[in-house]
């Protein structure tokens, strides 16, 4: 990637985390910001070997599915991928479908790239992360950093432990030995582990295995049962999705031929 490209994806970054809350250091809540830059977010629990997550435009819509199955902190860098998908490539591309291999920083294609650089400047500023070190770290010039301080990195910034070895050997914070070090002890002493006893956020480590679909996505639902496109079975899964019911909607579906006495007229009609 060019160092011009470089730059101008650090721009639009910093310009959409510029419309997000903070904390100290981190975003507080990249979900939430979906709703207020007027994305459609769909997170749900689609299990571990499922696709990580989608971008998409369908019609005025920009709609965003994220995999809740996955790690939270792996499911907030998908979202951020995604985010990047939207601003980076959306208007030459109208769909991006992302999983283990697309998203991997050894995948050579030039938009996941670019949507992988996205994703680290986004979560994890070069000027927040100098921040963090300089408040932080007190000793950090005399003293290598420690894996404890890693996790507390996580934490702060909402990132697995892998994306946050990643961003801090490429803003020259650790070396590629020190990553391998890191990584090492990570296998030995396990991420939950180290989240707890910095006091870090835990859940960071574990699938929320949230369900979150926009609400007027149930009018398509029902549109598409009322035109026989979906069986009532997948009526029923989808209301579940909004805690409800077949009655709490009969108001708003087509009639349908329940009783047996309607289906043998139906099928004499039929004979004759």
């Amino acid at each position: 990637m060019l160092n011009k490209r470089r730059q101008e994806i650090r721009i639009k970054a910093d310009d959409f985390r510029e419309k997000c809350k903070v904390s100290r250091y981190g975003i507080i809540d990249l979900f939430k910001e979906c709703d207020r830059c007027g994305y459609k977010l769909i997170r749900y629990p689609n299990g571990t070997n499922g696709d990580l997550g989608f971008a998409l435009k369908k019609d005025k819509d920009i709609i965003i599915y994220t995999n809740s199955s996955s790690r939270l902190s792996r499911e907030i860098f998908t979202l951020a991928h995604e985010i990047g998908h939207i601003i980076l490539h959306m208007e030459n591309t109208a769909s991006f479908i992302d999983n283990d291999m697309t998203i991997s920083e050894k995948n050579t294609d030039e938009k996941e790239q670019e949507a992988n650089y996205f994703a680290a400047c986004l979560l994890m500023p070069k000027d927040v992360v100098d921040k963090f070190f300089d408040l932080e770290l007190e000793d950090y010039r005399d003293e290598k950093i420690s894996i404890m301080d890693i996790a507390r990195i996580m934490s702060e910034f909402s990132v697995s432990f892998e994306m946050a070895l990643n961003r801090l050997e490429s803003l020259d914070k650790i070396s590629a030995d020190e990553k391998v070090i890191f990584d090492n002890e990570k296998n030995i002493m396990r991420v939950g582990n180290l989240l707890k006893s910095v006091g870090g956020n835990s859940r960071l480590n574990e699938p929320s295995q949230e369900t979150v679909i926009p609400y007027e996505y149930i009018d398509y639902v029902i549109y598409n049962y009322n035109h026989d496109a979906i069986p009532r079975e997948t009526l029923e899964k989808a209301l579940s999705c909004y805690n409800l019911k077949i009655d709490d909607i009969s108001d708003r579906l087509k009639e349908t031929i329940d009783d047996e006495d309607d289906l043998d007229e139906l099928i004499g009609g039929l004979e004759d």
